[in-house]
């Protein structure tokens, strides 16, 4: 349960929004100045973040601390790394923030697999969902779902299409006023549902030292790297490298040290500069096990079916 563990303290930058900081954080996207809050502006400042920076957890694999808090999460991505999802979104927010578009946080819960029941947007929350209000509409903004949205959407039931997949939007059955949003059948979830009552960082920091400690913790039992733009996904998960597209679906196994980093470096564009040998080594090793546990168990199942 969130709460019943703690991690270490990791260092945050100073208060994010100065030209500097915000000068920054634009070259981290590729993008020149922006302007004044638009919606040309805003689509294209989610673009560039989930084509720049990857969900990715692998501060979590490695063992080092984090925080859920949005000044940690912008020094990891100005530093050329990524995180997971309120992360993400929380360094995201302090841009928007800072660049005066109207943000809000709202609490989220994720729906993992359709096989599994909805899990309404709870408090202490597991995912952050920002909307942001410009030129007279309210927008679903999250840069934080790996595979998720190319660019935002509007706070209108409806399907969307952006790339290889289709998403839904609509009114959550968690309480009143909230929003439903339905991933495509390929993505790596099903859908979350998020309150449109305002939120902050509070509520989601007793959730973070679970999902970055815990043994049961998804970002804690595999490695994932995910990454978008407007065609297709890449992903990473433990030893599996996938793609997708408008064709299809590819997936190759990544089998050695040099495949997974070079992986890593070329595809995600996470060289890992600051990770030396002997971790890169024990972290291979971890992903590794984890993925031969995962193929041994695979093999039993397939056994007794037949």
């Amino acid at each position: 349960m969130p709460g019943q563990h703690t991690s270490g303290s990791a260092p945050v930058p100073e208060e994010p929004g100065g030209p500097r900081y915000v000068a920054e954080y634009l070259e981290r996207l590729g993008i020149g100045d922006p302007g004044e809050p638009s919606l040309s502006g805003l689509f294209a400042l989610h673009r560039a973040h989930v084509e720049r920076v990857p969900y990715e957890v692998l501060e979590i694999q490695l063992g080092r601390p984090t925080t859920a808090d949005p000044r940690y999460a912008a020094g990891q991505v100005l530093k050329g790394r990524g995180g997971y999802c309120v992360q993400l979104n929380g360094a995201f927010s302090t841009l928007l923030t800072a660049l005066g578009y109207d943000v809000t946080w709202h609490r989220a819960g994720v729906h993992a697999g359709r096989k599994l029941p909805p899990v309404g947007p709870a408090e202490p929350a597991p995912h952050l969902v920002l909307t942001v209000s410009v030129e007279g509409g309210a927008w679903m903004v999250d840069v934080g779902l790996g595979d998720g949205l190319h660019e935002p959407l509007p706070l209108r039931a409806g399907a969307y299409r952006q790339g290889p997949f289709t998403f839904h939007l609509g009114p959550s059955r968690f309480g009143s006023g909230g929003w439903r949003f339905e991933h495509d059948d390929g993505g790596a979830i099903a859908g979350l549902d998020f309150s449109m009552e305002p939120a902050g960082p509070a509520d989601f920091a007793e959730w973070h030292p679970y999902l970055a400690t815990d043994p049961e913790s998804r970002l804690v039992r595999t490695v994932a790297v995910m990454r978008r733009d407007a065609t297709s996904v890449d992903s990473l998960t433990g030893c599996m490298l996938r793609h997708v597209d408008d064709s299809g679906r590819t997936t190759r196994e990544l089998g050695t040290f040099t495949e997974w980093y070079g992986a890593l470096a070329e595809v995600f564009d996470l060289p890992l500069a600051d990770v030396g040998p002997q971790e890169r080594t024990a972290l291979w090793t971890k992903v590794r096990g984890a993925h031969d546990a995962w193929l041994e168990a695979r093999a039993r199942r397939s056994a007794a079916r037949t």
